[in-house]
């Protein structure tokens, strides 16, 4: 959704409003941001080592 939409879909004075309070909001401290910043970087956690696959079955002898 683009901002017009959004501004569409609200109305100039829900928008406004929502300005409002975010203004009114303390900044976050360093440490929040910090936080922020890594969840946001990897937002599953650490990536798994790759490794082989394992085969379910056992493979087929030549004959």
């Amino acid at each position: 959704m683009t901002r017009e939409e959004r501004h569409a879909l609200l109305g100039p004075d829900i928008v406004a409003h929502i300005h409002e309070c975010v203004d009114a909001a303390p900044d976050p401290s360093p440490e929040l941001v910090e936080k922020l910043r890594r969840i946001m970087t990897r937002p599953g956690g650490s990536v798994p080592a790759s490794r082989p696959a394992v085969s379910a079955r056992p493979a087929a002898r030549a004959a």
